[in-house]
């Protein structure tokens, strides 16, 4: 099971039963989740790795990863992939955080800290979009390295692109 380490806080790929227990709304027994997890995006997103999951099988290590305090804090968000690279290494992210931790630098800090795993992985490039109000979820993907790369009426988009793998 993938586990990616920040200075404060642990990413861990979730398995097939871990989505299921979002999906939900219960915890597993021996996690704690931070009130207000999961939300409801984070729900629609557990639902759509089932169904990824049971159409094409585990997308590991492309699939959703908890956001958790620390090795033993509580859960306080997710992030992941929304699939495997296509065939030119580009893959589309999304992340959540409760409310009563957002503002603290943890949603930059957990997509860094994605981003340089997607990296070391050979994806080229990756993807993200918010809604147009959602100034803090800008903020977060300007942090972590993106670049807004256009806007539509509904969202804009942004896009980190690697010339190569790390350590180039």
């Amino acid at each position: 099971m993938t586990v990616i380490d920040t200075p404060r806080l642990l990413l861990r790929a979730m398995s097939a039963s871990d989505v299921e227990h979002v999906v939900e709304g219960r915890p597993p027994e021996g996690v704690r989740w931070a009130a207000g997890y999961p939300s409801q995006g984070e729900r629609a997103a557990a639902t759509r790795v089932l169904r990824a999951i049971a159409e094409t099988g585990d997308p590991a290590p492309f699939g959703s990863y908890e956001i958790r305090l620390g090795k033993d804090g509580p859960v306080i968000g997710g992030l992941g992939f929304h699939g495997v690279p296509d065939e030119a290494g580009h893959v589309t992210i999304g992340y959540g955080l409760v409310p009563s931790v957002q503002g603290m630098g943890y949603a930059s800090e957990a997509l860094r800290a994605l981003l340089r795993f997607a990296r070391g992985l050979g994806v080229v490039c990756v993807h993200g979009d918010t809604d147009l109000d959602n100034v803090a979820s800008q903020r977060v993907m300007t942090a972590a390295g993106m670049r807004l790369v256009r806007e539509d009426s509904l969202l804009k988009h942004y896009r980190v692109d690697w010339d190569g793998p790390a350590g180039r």
